[in-house]
């Protein structure tokens, strides 16, 4: 088997789920064997292992301008709605960087905010590399939205966006459309959908629906996340042992909608009536970039962990937890389910987009009936009253183990490109 080089290009060094994902699949392969490198637009971080494309001042603040100007000048377009829309009018060409020249894959994630627009990925045709796109929400099949609900203009050619000010049948997300679609026919890419959901979704746009995808999941570094004593994590918050500890993350913009907060509140507000539950044994326990301030009111006795930065102790804490609750109301594949899953803690969430692919109801979590704060309050009680918690909670580690261990997505992943490198 061919040893492939690979260059992975996203727009931040590991910001966000998709930064992430990125990272951990580069390390996946790494360890696995493969020549492999991640490239970031834009570098927060000083991790030497990634290379960026905005090296100088110069570069740096120009780059900064164009994520700028796609973060801010949407809102003159867009309606003040909390969904994410991407003009992608400003980018930076890319095709005579000597890495990408160098490359025998270059596996693209995700480009939005002053990254690739679609002229600019056209031009990667002229490099002759096979390309893999891993689609980490459903902006490249889409007029701009990066989150769809039950919009289905995806479906024929965009236009009549919802999301926008001035709305027709030619406009913006019409418009964007059309680049896209102009950009497509110039370049052959292979997609890969991290969630059986995304795939489906990737069949039923009008863009890309006959292209080649393959599901093959994100991974997750199971010797950071992985399975402690609970009584002895829970001394680490403070929490007695014999408290239930729910918990929760907040980790999105407060302008992400689709994470579904509204829910989790009403769900914890109507748990909280409920005479099974005793509320003097419920610790709730919230992680993320909110400010403590500007939380909502919980009916239980809530810890505040903020932003936590190392990996170690984010795993510590998903393992003092007795339950993990994403309310999320559109997921491709979320990051904080993996981990929680891989600590042995299982997960309580809606049942929609990539979610079912990790959660089986009733074996390692509950799948709430979507949009239904009840039936998630429903899944906290079953598993409060459930006296095989130890079983759910083994379940929940195998899972990760036989389907998003490094070594099996960096397997499907090498396939993959020892595919698209031989000559037919």
């Amino acid at each position: 088997m061919n040893i492939v080089k690979v260059v992975h290009l996203n727009t931040y060094d590991g910001n966000g789920g998709a930064g992430r994902a990125c990272l951990r699949l580069n390390d996946a392969l790494q360890a696995n064997g493969v020549n492999t490198k991640t490239i970031a637009y834009y570098k927060f971080g000083t991790n030497p292992k990634i290379d960026t494309f905005s090296k100088g001042i110069f570069a740096k603040a120009r780059a900064l301008f164009n994520i700028l100007a796609e973060r801010y000048l949407v809102k003159f377009y867009a309606k003040a709605l909390k969904t994410p829309f991407s003009l992608q009018w400003f980018g930076k060409s890319i095709v005579n960087h000597p890495e990408l020249k160098d490359a025998d894959i270059i596996h693209l994630h995700w480009i939005n905010h002053g990254f690739l627009t679609p002229k600019f990925l056209a031009e990667l045709d002229l490099l002759d590399k096979p390309i893999v796109w891993t689609f980490h929400d459903s902006n490249a099949f889409t007029g701009g939205c990066h989150v769809r609900y039950s919009c289905e203009n995806f479906h024929q050619q965009c236009g009549n966006c919802p999301l926008l000010r001035k709305s027709n049948a030619h406009d913006i997300s019409h418009k964007n459309w059309v680049s896209k679609q102009q950009a497509y026919a110039k370049l052959n890419f292979h997609i890969v959908a991290p969630s059986q959901w995304m795939a489906n979704s990737v069949k039923q746009s009008s863009l890309l629906g006959i292209r080649n995808v393959s599901v093959i999941p994100n991974t997750i570094e199971i010797d950071v996340f992985k399975p402690y004593v609970k009584a002895e994590a829970k001394k680490i918050l403070k929490i007695p042992a014999n408290h239930f500890v729910l918990m929760s993350g907040f980790m999105p913009s407060k302008n992400d909608k689709h994470k579904g907060t509204d829910y989790l509140i009403a769900a914890l507000n109507e748990l909280a009536t409920r005479p099974e539950i005793p509320k003097e044994l419920i610790t709730l326990v919230i992680f993320g970039n909110k400010d403590e301030k500007n939380m909502p009111n919980f009916p239980f006795k809530t810890i505040f962990l903020g932003t936590i930065h190392k990996d170690e102790h984010l795993a510590k804490c998903y393992a003092a937890a007795d339950a993990f609750i994403t309310p999320s109301l559109e997921d491709n594949l979320p990051n904080t389910v993996m981990e929680s899953l891989a600590c042995a803690t299982p997960v309580i969430a809606f049942k929609t987009g990539g979610i079912p692919d990790m959660v089986k109801h009733l074996e390692n979590g509950y799948l709430a009936n979507y949009q239904s704060a009840s039936d998630l309050a429903n899944g906290i009680e079953w598993l409060f009253l459930n006296e095989n918690k130890e079983a759910i909670q083994k379940e929940a580690r195998r899972t990760i183990l036989m389907r998003f261990a490094p070594n099996v997505v960096a397997a499907q992943h090498l396939e993959l490109y020892q595919k698209l490198t031989t000559p037919k």
